[in-house]
């Protein structure tokens, strides 16, 4: 039986080539977009899945809390893995591991930077890479280094690395001790090299035995079921018995199944992370799939009455409501399945374009158990709900009625079709709205007063050998006319690489205990990034700046200082004295209030920066600098950054995203216009007759284009109607997540409004006036 339904459904489809082309298009566009949102979402839900320990591996965090904020930090002291691996049963190991650095790795001719962490002893106990050589031992050689399979091709080539010596930024030297597979790429850990911790290091030896600069992470593996509040307390017991003194912190355990989806923190809460996104194009495909099968509704009903008589003589002849309904889904189900398979070469010929849409390197295996499972469900999902109404309600029909000519389309069948595409059209318009908004969002916050000037300005990692000669290198910068200043930097202008408890002073209260970030600074700071200094000066570069320290705005309102110039402040057990207030400059998140900031002049730093002449070729200067930079600094490859560009990689994500949405919105829209072509050109056939009479009678094309057209229309403006409120609900809450944020106009809606209705417009009208411009004498010639 079951073969005939399916040999019946081919013949229908086969013989009604516009529905079952119109269809086809639709259900297939729907279903490619499902399929690439999915793999993007489960590389999402699959990330650090690889590791066999996934369900029992933490990074130990704190929540620090001063009276102006409560920050998450993931910034440890060295010593702390080892007493909780040593004081907690709850623990079975824990390892230390510095934060990913860059270093230039180098062997006979080969000078390449590769970044990589300096790892404890139990590094390979908590996370599982892949070793191809050697093995989890090369962590307990000193001067020892572990190397990735690409990195080993871009050092070595073909030869075997083992044993050999490489040099590590021209002065310390490793042995290559293992070989690992290259990191998964949904792995939170991407590196090129691991070391081991030097104990014997004097450096490693005091921090070993220092309980108040934090600066390592610290990541457990708990034993199997263990009570993480009990093991919170615990480890907060451990530090607060090295570390009195630790009032502000509150130690807890972050599972590793929260680190990528859950990443971000506010006031001390887990406010969530990429989950957003995961959930929102999770629903955008099961939306756009949606969107498919509602057209395959809507056509299906349109067509009733050339599927009536056809009901009602199998009806006649015996066949059971049941048998009709499973017939129907077996046209469904036949239309799907086509859809699914052209779909699938599809998605293998746009799979690298989505890549570069996505940044990363999906790959569709059609033989994978979860793929195959997800086909199946995917056929069934769209195949029984494109079905379901077209088979109750087709089925339904009376065999009398219809045999009689009696069977008109009521206003029960038309009012469910208009439900339907004023549904489709509140999605369109909602997901074309968010988008613009998104855009906004993003734009409104690069246009931010930043607090320096990225423009023209160039950042330069710095290295003992410039650090020995700055003052010439920076002298012969100024002669090539080709510069206006430079200057020193303990971190990039793009980011904070320290925070610390801030200065007190005479007159502070009890509750103003204040978390300030921190910057050190060389003389011409203010001139080379383009600070406005609001009140004071800059450093100057004299002995005296030892004990002189600068202040943003938000420090100064922060503190409530009134007159802060020659305030003097008592700072890592000295006075200083505050000679400058700067206005608050954005070097983190660009969505959030900056942080109070105190600056400290230090002649020297990990960042050199560079502010080159506007009447100058940037590349032409970057030339002459790299010239110069090789004169006194021959070793490394010369690199170097553009504050602006810099700058702009903090909006990738959203921008990223943002794109995305666009092209699913998109394709939403391609999906809805397909189905009202279709709906329209059905609409159109039933009342050919009626145009023509009117034809005949002189209606004009205009007319005749707005009778037709005017029911699409209002449909359309119901769906704004709807879509607008409820934009603007979702879209207000998202924007309330960020501190500077952009306004929603209501002018975003009305011109989002007026394309749509321009789009159903063109749609509809190109059908009508195909119609219009028919034979008449056709159109009134009877049967």
């Amino acid at each position: 039986m079951l073969k005939n339904f399916f040999k019946i459904a081919r013949r229908n489809l086969f013989r009604n080539k516009s529905f079952a082309i119109t269809n086809l298009l639709s259900l297939t566009v729907g279903i490619t977009c499902t399929i690439l949102i999915f793999m993007w979402v489960r590389d999402e839900v699959t990330h650090d899945k690889f590791n066999k320990n996934y369900e029992n591996i933490h990074q130990v965090l704190a929540n620090r809390d001063f009276s102006n904020s409560i920050f998450t930090d993931e910034n440890m002291v060295l010593p702390l893995a080892k007493a909780l691996e040593e004081s907690s049963p709850q623990i079975k190991k824990a390892a230390a591991v510095t934060h990913r650095q860059e270093n230039i790795l180098e062997f006979g001719k080969v000078k390449i930077k590769k970044a990589g962490y300096t790892v404890s002893e139990h590094y390979f106990d908590i996370f599982s890479f892949k070793f191809l050589k050697g093995n989890a031992s090369a962590l307990n050689a000193p001067n020892s280094i572990i190397l990735t399979e690409s990195a080993v091709k871009a050092i070595f080539g073909n030869e075997d690395p083992l044993n050999k010596l490489i040099k590590i930024n021209n002065s310390l030297s490793a042995k290559v001790a293992a070989v690992l597979a290259d990191p998964p790429q949904n792995s939170s850990m991407n590196f090129d090299y691991l070391m081991p911790f030097d104990y014997s290091d004097p450096g490693v030896k005091s921090a070993m035995n220092e309980w108040v600069n934090s600066s390592w992470n610290v990541f457990i593996l708990t034993a199997p079921g263990v009570d993480l509040k009990s093991l919170d307390k615990n480890i907060n017991a451990i530090k607060k018995r090295h570390d009195k003194n630790d009032a502000v912190s509150t130690y807890f355990t972050f599972p590793m199944s929260k680190w990528h989806l859950y990443h971000e923190f506010k006031d001390g809460k887990n406010i969530g992370g990429m989950i957003e996104y995961v959930r929102l194009f999770s629903v955008i495909a099961i939306i756009i799939l949606l969107i498919a099968c509602i057209n395959f509704m809507n056509l299906s009903t349109a067509r009733s009455e050339e599927r009536a008589r056809e009901i009602g003589i199998r009806k006649t002849l015996g066949s059971h409501r049941t048998q009709l309904i499973l017939q129907f889904f077996s046209e469904s189900l036949v239309l799907t399945t086509i859809a699914f398979a052209v779909s699938i070469g599809i998605v293998y010929l746009l799979l690298p374009t989505f890549n570069l849409l996505v940044d990363k390197q999906l790959n569709l295996n059609i033989a994978e158990p979860v793929f195959v499972a997800g086909m199946i469900g995917i056929i069934l999902f769209t195949g029984l709900i494109a079905g379901s109404y077209p088979a109750l309600y087709l089925s339904s029909f009376k065999p009398v009625k219809v045999l009689k000519g009696a069977f008109v389309e009521g206003k029960k069948t038309i009012m469910p079709r208009r439900v339907l595409v004023v549904g489709q059209f509140v999605v369109s318009i909602l997901l074309i709205s968010a988008t613009i908004i998104v855009y906004r969002q993003i734009q409104h916050t690069k246009n931010r007063d930043k607090g320096y000037n990225p423009d023209n300005l160039i950042m330069i990692p710095s290295t003992g050998d410039t650090e020995r000669n700055f003052t010439v290198i920076k002298q012969e910068l100024l002669k090539t006319g080709l510069i206006n200043a430079a200057t020193r930097s303990s971190s990039p202008i793009t980011d904070i690489w320290w925070r610390s408890p801030g200065p007190d002073w005479d007159g502070k209260r009890a509750d103003q205990d204040i978390i300030f970030a921190g910057l050190n600074a060389d003389k011409d700071f203010s001139k080379t990034m383009g600070v406005k200094i609001l009140e004071g000066k800059d450093f100057t570069g004299t002995p005296s700046d030892s004990s002189n320290m600068l202040l943003n705005k938000a420090a100064i309102d922060a503190m409530q200082l009134k007159n802060p110039v020659g305030k003097q402040l008592r700072y890592g057990g000295r006075n200083v004295t505050v000679i400058g207030v700067t206005g608050n400059i954005v070097m983190t998140d660009p969505y959030q209030a900056v942080d109070p900031m105190m600056i400290y002049y230090s002649p020297g730093g990990d960042v050199i920066n560079i502010r080159l002449n506007y009447n100058v070729a940037p590349q032409k200067a970057v030339k002459a600098i790299e010239t110069i930079f090789r004169k006194y600094n021959p070793a490394p490859p010369f690199e170097y950054q553009f504050v602006d560009e810099e700058f702009n990689k903090k909006f990738l994500s959203e921008e990223r995203i943002g794109r995305i949405t666009n092209v699913f919105a998109g394709l939403a829209i391609f999906i809805c216009c397909i189905g009202l072509a279709g709906l329209a050109s059905f609409t159109i056939e039933k009342r050919f007759r009626e145009i023509g009479i009117r034809k005949v009678l002189g209606a004009s094309a205009q007319s005749l284009l707005m009778l037709i057209s005017s029911e699409f229309l209002k449909l359309v403006s119901v769906a704004f109607l709807i879509a607008v409120p409820l934009t603007w609900w979702l879209m207000y809450n998202w924007l309330q997540k960020y501190t500077y944020h952009t306004s929603i106009s209501f002018w975003l809606f009305a011109i989002v409004g007026f394309v749509i209705l321009l789009l159903t417009l063109i749609v509809v009208g190109v059908n009508t006036i195909k119609a219009i411009m028919g034979n008449v004498i056709k159109s009134l010639r009877t049967e």
